[in-house]
């Protein structure tokens, strides 16, 4: 079975940080080898040393002492660990992804389709929120993407049926809600801007499938803060991260990232996969999943400003086309389309260079300039270069519910 992971959605531009799915032998294993026992070798000869220092003291009144370890602070802080991972393990669940099966060549014959329904792949969810007979569960979004049905299954290892609440493919979060009384604790929010860098964290999750269902991985905060350029299916997206040297394999997706508190502080969603990459993992923050949850539950998607404009990076267009549409900048973003309303302000050619003083050369630059600054009802401030000269224009932004 295909486990669900975010390298099946997401890919990571980063530079030296391609993803590899496979990691190829080393080439020079039997020389690793060799430096490796040389290090022994030095090893050794230093620890005797040390071992032999004692007897050049031997005149010296002075006694060595054995070190006495104090083992009830360890054990304490180990129980308080285990009773709160206890606590919190039953509230990260297994999601399962259910899909119309491929058809047989019988069915291609009859000029049917097949009508079952089986598991596409397996990701892990979070239990937010019980409200009455309701429990609703955050994961993301790759997760449950392109599901005919979806599934989850408890700790206690029964599986049950879940509704689909919401999506949203730019951030990698979705909710789904299982109706019953399943008699978990939800897991509560912490305050994911007060995090700090080496802060103690544990991944929760499903890698590589339920078989291994509520893994507990230990690591710490990398990075309070990174911002991670993914392609999804609805477009390119700039994704605010916090990283981890936690584990997170496939299946951990949609899991949770805890404090010692057991306090949820991100969803995990991705990671970097690529020969000689270790530890680099990332989590959405639970301030970003917070309130995009509350719009999935109450609308089924979020609601982001509209510009109703179609737009096009001067780069990805033949310079022939260039010169045809007399365009002499190198960097900025062409007005391809406008509609009804937006036409009022531009027209189709003007090359979109700076919003509110920021920069832009691609359209995916624009989207996550207005997404990340501005609301339904803003009035934001353009650089536009019109038949070669400059000029600020102002547009409102629209609903995309209301367009």
């Amino acid at each position: 079975m295909e486990q669900y992971h975010n390298e099946n959605q997401h890919n990571i531009n980063e530079d030296n940080a391609q993803q590899i799915h496979s990691q190829q032998p080393h080439k020079k294993q039997s020389s690793g080898f060799m430096k490796m026992v040389l290090a022994g070798v030095v090893g050794s000869a230093l620890t005797l040393g040390v071992t032999e220092l004692p007897e050049l003291l031997s005149n010296d009144n002075k006694t060595i002492s054995p070190v006495t370890v104090d083992h009830t602070k360890q054990d304490k802080k180990t129980s308080n660990l285990s009773q709160m991972l206890e606590q919190v393990s039953p509230a990260i669940v297994g999601v399962i992804n259910m899909q119309q099966a491929p058809s047989s060549i019988y069915d291609i014959l009859s000029g049917n389709q097949s009508s079952d329904i089986t598991p596409a792949g397996t990701g892990s969810g979070v239990i937010y929120q019980v409200d009455g007979n309701d429990t609703y569960i955050v994961t993301n979004n790759h997760v449950v993407e392109g599901a005919k049905e979806v599934k989850v299954k408890l700790s206690n290892g029964k599986t049950i049926d879940a509704e689909l609440m919401g999506t949203d493919a730019l951030t990698d979060i979705a909710v789904i809600k299982v109706t019953g009384n399943l008699n978990i604790k939800p897991v509560a929010f912490a305050d994911s801007s007060k995090v700090r860098i080496g802060e103690t964290v544990y991944a929760i999750g499903n890698p590589l499938g339920l078989e291994l269902a509520g893994t507990v991985t230990e690591g710490i905060i990398s990075s309070k803060e990174r911002t991670m350029q993914v392609e999804t299916s609805a477009g390119n997206a700039s994704v605010k991260v916090i990283q981890t040297d936690a584990a997170i394999n496939p299946g951990n997706s949609g899991g949770a990232l805890i404090n010692t508190d057991g306090q949820l502080i991100g969803i995990n969603s991705m990671k970097i996969s690529a020969n000689q990459v270790e530890g680099i993992g990332f989590a959405i923050p639970s301030n970003d999943t917070k309130t995009i949850i509350e719009q999935l539950v109450k609308n089924g998607k979020v609601e982001r400003p509209y510009m109703g404009l179609g737009l096009v990076g001067i780069q990805d267009v033949p310079a022939s086309y260039l010169q045809e549409l007399k365009i002499n900048q190198d960097e900025g973003v062409i007005v391809a389309r406008t509609d009804e309303v937006s036409s009022k302000t531009f027209n189709k050619g003007d090359v979109i260079t700076e919003i509110e003083g920021h920069k832009v050369s691609s359209d995916s630059d624009v989207r996550n300039y207005i997404y990340a600054h501005h609301k339904v009802g803003d009035s934001v401030k353009f650089t536009v270069y019109r038949d070669g000269n400059k000029k600020e224009l102002t547009m409102t932004l629209r609903s995309t519910n209301h367009k």
